[in-house]
């Protein structure tokens, strides 16, 4: 249950930091901000490597690496906008399959140095990577949008936008994006159990018999095909129906996690995580091309950032809850049981997307027929007004 709260924590703390990352990335840029998160990221781990007890982990792993991570992780993602709209899924897919790869490799690596030497050296050794996310960070070029900014630049001149480009709560009057940031985190209150405790429940059922990483092996393997695939997928299929391809996920990854305590033999448990890797890639990837077909390009970023503020609250709470039921039962079946239950009644709530979205549409078109009827409707008015002005006077001029 402790050990659950560290890890939990520090996803979920990635996660809770992504509404100011997105705020501070709007206002220093995708560069800056990628470079600091990578630096706090290396001083959380590093400092890390060097407590003896669960609880300062709490600080050092579980809220300032996960904060450093936070910040070098979204620029990432909006980047990709600066620079790619056609495509936008498939870049997507190609970049956050990237860390599939170490997905598939971490287990094994981790394993190596472990048994060689040891935890606390194993982290500093991970230190490196940071220092490689560090240097990767200055690779952000950011494009100035306007000469105004470019004056700004030359000059080094900072000025402070006003507050509500600050805290863009607009996309909140947005009724599609609504229903979207709060359908996900009700789908993920049971979406990161199995990726907590999964190693732990093969250990109990199976014992020292099998190798558990052949399962994460699994999980980075299809998800890195999830994410290419359906990075493709959604970019040919428009507008907000994007949607139905993470109904689709969320469907498959509750299905799969209350298929867990059913497989009794080794083969049917990398069955499924093949499976739920698949679908998390998806769910993944078509994450950023969905925002931008409910908010825009505009206010994508912090459309974004709210979003996965929000998701932290449920992978946050999902594992440490299934932890305390393991401990009372003894086992993580009904754990897993009812793991899979969220991620159902989110699906179910974000089908109707896609009909919100269309009748907002057609709404907002009414709107502008109507807005262009009435405009006519004044300009030939003022023209009849300006015509029986005139023809007094001509009158009055031919009298004369």
């Amino acid at each position: 249950y402790s050990a659950a709260w560290v890890s939990s924590l520090s996803m979920g703390m990635v996660f809770f930091c992504s509404p100011i990352v997105s705020i501070f990335t709007d206002l220093f840029g995708c560069r800056k901000v990628a470079v600091v998160g990578a630096a706090v990221g290396f001083v959380g781990l590093l400092s890390s490597s060097f407590v003896s007890t669960i609880e300062p982990l709490y600080f050092t792993y579980g809220v300032l690496f996960a904060c450093g991570c936070s910040f070098a992780y979204q620029p990432s993602l909006v980047i990709l906008g600066h620079y790619f709209k056609k495509r936008l899924g498939l870049v997507n897919g190609i970049v956050t399959a990237g860390s599939s790869l170490f997905t598939v490799s971490l287990p094994f690596l981790l394993r190596v140095l472990i048994d060689s030497v040891d935890l606390f050296n194993t982290l500093r050794v991970l230190c490196i990577l940071m220092f490689i996310l560090f240097l990767a960070g200055f690779t952000y070029r950011p494009l100035v949008s306007n000469a105004k900014d470019k004056e700004g630049a030359k000059k080094g001149k900072f000025r402070f936008p006003p507050e509500k480009k600050v805290f863009n709560f607009s996309v909140f009057k947005v009724l599609s994006y609504r229903i979207w940031a709060f359908g996900i985190p009700a789908a993920l209150f049971g979406y990161f159990v199995p990726y907590v405790h999964l190693m732990k429940h093969v250990k109990d059922r199976f014992g020292d018999s099998v190798r558990e990483e052949v399962l994460l092996l699994c999980l980075g393997i299809t998800s890195g095909v999830g994410r290419l695939v359906f990075g493709r997928v959604a970019d040919y299929i428009p507008g907000a129906k994007k949607v139905y391809l993470q109904v689709t996920s969320f469907f498959f990854i509750g299905l799969m996690s209350m298929m867990i305590p059913l497989c009794h033999v080794f083969g049917g448990l990398i069955a499924v995580c093949l499976f739920m890797g698949l679908f998390d890639g998806c769910f993944i990837c078509i994450m950023a091309p969905i925002a931008f077909e409910l908010v825009g390009a505009q206010d994508v970023s912090q459309a974004i950032g709210f979003l996965l503020g929000l998701m932290s609250i449920p992978m946050t709470v999902g594992p440490p809850i299934a932890g305390l039921l393991r401990d009372r039962l003894g086992t993580y079946d009904v754990a897993f049981y009812l793991a899979g239950v969220p991620p159902l009644i989110g699906g179910a709530i974000l089908c109707i997307i896609p009909w919100v979205h269309e009748r907002q549409k057609l709404k907002e078109r009414a709107k502008a027929v109507d807005g262009e009827t009435t405009e006519k409707m004044l300009e030939n008015e003022s023209t009849l007004v300006s015509d029986a002005a005139e023809k007094p006077v001509k009158e009055m001029e031919s009298g004369f």
